[in-house]
């Protein structure tokens, strides 16, 4: 079974949902049967590479809340991912374009890397003082930490065509599919779960899309056909 599961490095219900998901898997009998893929979204694609603010200040901006109830919205999230084992900074961070960051995500997916990376990222965001918006060194630096080459992440960067095709396929896809924010859950391409839902609710779901795959349908061949088994290799007879 295939769970893809759209979202954003600057998303902090994608780095809450991302530990509820991955605890329901733990936890769920069938899990060496399930691949999980993660897919772009980027909840602000327009936003240049260099235009990095206080995420109080964007909150606000984009919003129209206060900064009170920009700071009590960060305090409750922090609490959130407090419950969920994950540090959460709900002061000083700040917020920018993550097209980059998609971008080596799948440069690391190639290389057998992104799930690494992306823990990286979330933590480097949400956890540590060090930006992760306004230096790409910051970036080598997470991606090497991953297991990249060095060189290999430097290219990446330095073309922003690399991997961008890859990263917008990803948003059209999100968009087909009816997904207007993150994160976004598809299990199996037959159930969608939206938003960052509590272990339980991942746990029903995969338990659900799991039970309801199609039985495997045979064709051509059947018993009759040349095969191996526990009693050996059938020998055709002249």
């Amino acid at each position: 079974m295939r769970v893809e599961i759209w979202s954003d490095i600057a998303c902090p219900w994608c780095y809450v949902g991302k530990a509820r998901f991955e605890k329901a898997l733990r936890d769920f009998p069938y899990r060496d049967d399930v691949e999980v893929v993660h897919r772009s979204f980027e909840l602000d694609p327009g936003r240049a590479k260099g235009d990095v603010q206080p995420v109080i200040t964007m909150l606000t901006k984009k919003y129209g809340m206060s900064a009170a109830q920009a700071e009590a919205g960060e305090d409750n999230l922090g609490a959130q991912a407090a419950a969920e084992g994950l540090d959460y900074r709900t002061r000083g961070r700040d917020h920018g374009s993550t097209f980059d960051m998609h971008r080596l995500l799948h440069f690391a997916k190639e290389q057998g890397r992104q799930e690494q990376l992306l823990d990286l990222l979330y933590r480097a965001n949400f956890a540590e003082e060090r930006s992760v918006f306004d230096d790409d060194e910051r970036l080598v630096e997470l991606a090497v930490a991953a297991g990249l080459e060095t060189a290999a992440v430097r290219a990446v960067l330095a073309d922003p065509e690399a991997y961008a095709d890859d990263v917008r396929a990803d948003e059209r896809e999100a968009a087909q599919l009816g997904a207007s924010g993150v994160p976004f859950f598809v299990l199996d391409r037959t159930y969608g779960v939206s938003g960052a839902q509590p272990a339980e609710v991942f746990a029903q779901a995969l338990t659900q899309a799991y039970g309801e795959r199609p039985p495997l349908e045979i064709v051509g061949g059947g018993e009759d056909a040349d095969a191996c088994g526990p009693d050996g290799c059938a020998v055709p007879q002249r």
